[in-house]
């Protein structure tokens, strides 16, 4: 997976406020697959690989649910290292009972849709050989078009669900945002990023590397739609790994000559898009 690592840019990790910690995690380990790196009375970091956090979910005090009609996340997806373990969880989902919100093929990937407890998107996919993506004028085709889920169940028949996989990654993050023109210069300009597909004036994909997409943007909240409370339920924020520290510090350079605020947390940069989402920037 060479789309999500260094010296690519790509997500990392996505953190989510939940209502219910407990809730939240049964439903993380028993239904996605993962496994537990830490946990605190109000805090669980998961992971696939027993190594590297992909996902970290927190309980304020002061949660409210999740809010219509905002900014924030869309869904986050994690990429499978193989067809046969998108065949798997997809038979898992079956078994259980845990109801689906699509399953489309993207002719780049083949995805699975739902969403947990709270409302936040969640998609589970795998990726078809890049050499067989298609590129029309620097932009990358992509389409949504039904899963061939028997075809897809036949490749796992024998097979038996364990969890996610070792080498699962964070693929990408899509995100609803307020508008797309000040977006894309953030995300370009800015973070670096190459905007390999437009879906009309209502949403954009970017990428770094030539991927099909490591960060998906849209404004189907609305034109406008303004930033969620900062104790409802939805996204905290999501890490973006930057090749190296010359990179990062060029980066940070950049966000810094169009306007963009960033602090130094520590160590760790932290930005936000014109419409609230929360960026932690940080190296492999």
């Amino acid at each position: 997976m060479t789309f999500h690592q260094p010296p690519v840019t790509f997500v990392r990790q996505v953190n989510l406020k939940v209502e219910n910690l407990e809730r939240s995690l049964a439903f993380y380990e028993e239904i996605i697959g993962f496994k537990v790196y830490e946990k605190t009375d109000t805090t669980a970091q998961l992971t696939a690989d027993g190594k590297t956090v992909l996902l970290s979910i927190e309980q304020p005090s002061n949660i409210i649910p999740k809010k219509g009609r905002t900014t924030g996340l869309y869904h986050f997806a994690l990429l499978l290292p193989d067809r046969t373990d998108l065949a798997k969880i997809l038979k898992h989902f079956l078994q259980t009972g845990y109801p689906l919100q699509g399953a489309s093929d993207h002719l780049v990937s083949e995805a699975l849709y739902l969403a947990d407890p709270d409302g936040n998107g969640i998609e589970i996919y795998i990726d078809r050989p890049a050499s067989k993506w298609e590129w029309n004028d620097q932009q990358v085709v992509m389409a949504t078009e039904a899963l061939h889920a028997e075809n897809l169940l036949a490749e796992g028949k024998e097979q038996t669900w364990n969890g996610l996989p070792a080498g699962t990654v964070m693929g990408h993050i899509h995100l609803h945002v307020a508008e797309l023109v000040k977006t894309e210069e953030f995300y370009t300009k800015g973070l670096g990023f190459e905007v390999v597909s437009r879906y009309g004036p209502q949403a954009l994909f970017i990428s770094s590397g030539k991927y099909h997409h490591h960060i998906g943007l849209n404004t189907w909240n609305g034109v406008g739609a303004p930033t969620p409370p900062a104790n409802s339920v939805g996204l905290d924020s999501f890490s973006i790994v930057l090749p190296d520290e010359v990179s990062l510090k060029e980066t940070v350079a950049r966000l810094k000559e169009i306007g963009v605020e960033v602090s130094d947390e520590n160590g760790t940069f932290i930005t936000a898009d014109p419409s609230g989402n929360q960026i932690r920037l940080e190296t492999a």
